[in-house]
């Protein structure tokens, strides 16, 4: 896998596996201006990045949400030009915030090619304490809306124990600005009717949500900041 900053380096092949769709999707995709073209690298094979898979994963996302091809090509026009796979992936999750919880029932086959990977059963141990999976009677109960980062975080040099200590940490502490948010809006829509409840509710959710990423997105962005220098200060020292 690449970084924002490497060369693409995934042949087509390898993204449509990655990203869980077949080569000619891609392709068709790609003709249809939904993609940005590959790096044409030697032998004239084209390479795809990590923007490419994270626009594939939020087309998948948009396609989940039921808006047509049209739609689709509507939405991504509208988005910058430049953005990176992290900007894109900020995008996918403020569209699968409007989604309802989806569990599904597969099988092992249609798991490991819905990721598009093979899965050990360690993997799939990994999965299901993260809570992403349950195993059960030979099928695999699996939350759509986290299967993907679930599976990212299967290459994540992370012991299993920092990695449920930090969804613990997520839980919580969005549960609780959720609370506090929603204290917020009832107070606003006290002397409202239901529909125009209903309302302001579809409309603020994507907008809180998206809220909510940037903030956090900041906010650790500091902390690292911050952890960083200190790390740096303290070699520096020595």
């Amino acid at each position: 896998m690449t970084t924002d900053t490497e060369e693409p380096t995934l042949t087509i092949d390898e993204l449509a596996a990655r990203a869980g769709v077949t080569v000619r999707t891609v392709r068709f995709y790609g003709t249809k201006g939904l993609l940005p073209p590959p790096v044409i690298g030697p032998r004239r094979v084209g390479h795809y990045g990590r923007e490419h898979l994270a626009r594939l994963a939020l087309i998948e996302e948009l396609q989940h949400q039921g808006m047509t091809l049209a739609a689709i090509e509507r939405y991504l026009q509208q988005l910058p030009p430049d953005l990176t796979a992290h900007d894109l992936a900020i995008h996918r999750a403020v569209v699968a915030s409007w989604a309802p919880d989806v569990v599904e029932t597969v099988t092992r086959a249609e798991l490991e090619r819905r990721v598009g990977r093979a899965l050990g059963d360690e993997d799939v141990e990994r999965l299901a304490a993260m809570g992403v999976v349950a195993p059960a009677d030979g099928v695999y109960r699996i939350d759509s809306g986290l299967l993907r980062l679930g599976v990212q975080l299967l290459d994540v040099p992370l012991s299993q124990e920092a990695i449920l200590a930090a969804r613990t940490a997520l839980v919580e502490h969005s549960r609780a600005a959720a609370h506090e948010l929603s204290q917020l809006l009832r107070g606003e829509v006290a002397e409202r009717d239901a529909g125009a409840v209903k309302s302001l509710s579809a409309h603020m959710q994507p907008i809180v949500v998206q809220a909510l990423l940037t903030a956090f997105q900041r906010s650790l962005r500091e902390e690292l900041r911050e952890w960083l220098d200190g790390t740096s200060g303290a070699g520096g020292s020595a």
